[in-house]
């Protein structure tokens, strides 16, 4: 399933969509730009260009193993004469192209990869392209930012998985049942909860009605971090038989620190 995108330009919405891990910038969109009413049109015409079909056909040899340099001839042949003509769908279809791809729906249109968008856009106009290379590194640089929360949510996930594995061996009796044992899973989850952000799962939900989901969730990754290490620590000191209350104090001077190394922030206070 493609992944969806948008990104300004200049007062001007341009789409994006990931496809097969492959990045696409709507080059429709940056068509308008040049004529609003036939933006298909100012494709057709850069495409009919000797330069354009050589940078495509170029772009393909280098990252297209499937791509057919036998009808990429015929077209650079043709190129520039007055007849030649050359839509994105006919390029597609002769040389088995993946640079270039047509979207039908709400966020229908032809895209290109980046390299190849950028060099349209600059045919369009050098400035907007500058522009858009600018919104395209600032859109990655995003992505690449909550996926790395994404994979510090997972770790901690994990890590959670670790801790109640030695809830059950140390703090659970036999044979209880599971709505016992679920109450001692939650105190633990609060006792990291109260050392990491002084409060527990209920206190924040009653604190934040209109939000969903939990107090996790709306962690940074530097507080994921935190919470990932701690419970490894917790899990440590449950084997060494240490009480909760201890451990809590144990564990929140843990956070302060910690957080003091990750954000330099000295605003938190010990537990009393």
């Amino acid at each position: 399933m493609a992944k969806k995108s948008e990104i300004t330009v200049k007062d001007v919405t341009i789409k994006t969509i990931a496809v097969n891990d492959i990045d696409y910038i709507c080059i429709t969109d940056i068509a308008r730009q040049k004529n609003d009413t036939d933006p298909n049109g100012v494709i057709a015409n850069w495409m009919r260009n000797r330069n354009t079909v050589e940078f495509l056909g170029i772009w393909e040899t280098l990252n297209n193993p499937n791509f057919n340099p036998l009808e990429f001839e015929g077209f650079r042949k043709e190129a520039g004469l007055n007849a030649f003509t050359l839509s994105p769908s006919r390029w597609v279809v002769a040389t088995n192209a993946i640079g270039i791809l047509s979207q039908s729906g709400r966020y229908g249109g032809t895209y290109a990869v980046s390299d190849i968008a950028f060099e349209f856009s600059s045919w369009i106009s050098v400035e907007f392209r500058l522009y858009l290379v600018k919104e395209f590194q600032r859109l990655k640089a995003e992505e690449q930012k909550m996926l790395g929360w994404t994979a510090k949510r997972e770790l901690s996930k994990i890590n959670y998985r670790i801790h109640t594995d030695a809830i059950k061996s140390h703090l659970i009796p036999e044979e209880v049942t599971r709505e016992q044992a679920n109450i001692i899973y939650a105190e633990e989850a609060d006792v990291l909860n109260v050392a990491m952000f002084g409060m527990t799962a209920k206190q924040w939900r009653e604190a934040n009605p209109e939000l969903k989901g939990n107090i996790r969730d709306y962690a940074t990754i530097n507080e994921l971090i935190c919470l990932s290490n701690m419970e490894n620590i917790n899990a440590v000191l449950i084997n060494d038989g240490i009480p909760q209350g201890e451990r809590l104090v144990k564990l929140n001077r843990i956070a302060i620190q910690q957080m003091q190394v990750l954000e330099g922030n000295n605003n938190r206070k010990l537990l009393k």
